[in-house]
C-alpha cells in the first residue's frame, strides 16, 4: 500500500472532527476533575499547615518542659550537695 499524504490528512481530519464533540464534554469533565484535585490539594495544604502549627506548639511545650526538668535537676543536685556537706560535718563532730 502506497503512502498518500492526502489520505493521511483526511484520516487525521476525520479523527479530529470525530473527537471534537466528545472533547468538549471530556474537557468539561477534565476541568471539573482538575478543580476537585485543586480543592483537595488546598485542603491538604491547610491540614499540613495546622499540623505544623500543632507540632511547633508541641515542640515549644517540650522545650519548656526540658528547661524546667533541667532546672529541677540542678536544684536537686544542689540540695544533695548541701545534705552531703551537712552529713560530713555531723560525722566530724
Amino acid at each position: 500500500m502506497k503512502y498518500s499524504p492526502l489520505k493521511a490528512l483526511s484520516i487525521a481530519a476525520l479523527v479530529v472532527i470525530a473527537t471534537g464533540c466528545a472533547s468538549n464534554s471530556s474537557l468539561d469533565e477534565v476541568k471539573a476533575m482538575a478543580a476537585a484535585a485543586q480543592q483537595t490539594a488546598n485542603e491538604a495544604n491547610q491540614t499540613a499547615s495546622a499540623a505544623k502549627s500543632s507540632a511547633d506548639r508541641a515542640q515549644s511545650t517540650a522545650d519548656q518542659a526540658l528547661a524546667t526538668a533541667n532546672a529541677a535537676n540542678m536544684t536537686a543536685e544542689e540540695a544533695n550537695e548541701k545534705i552531703d556537706r551537712a552529713f560530713k560535718r555531723s560525722m566530724e563532730k
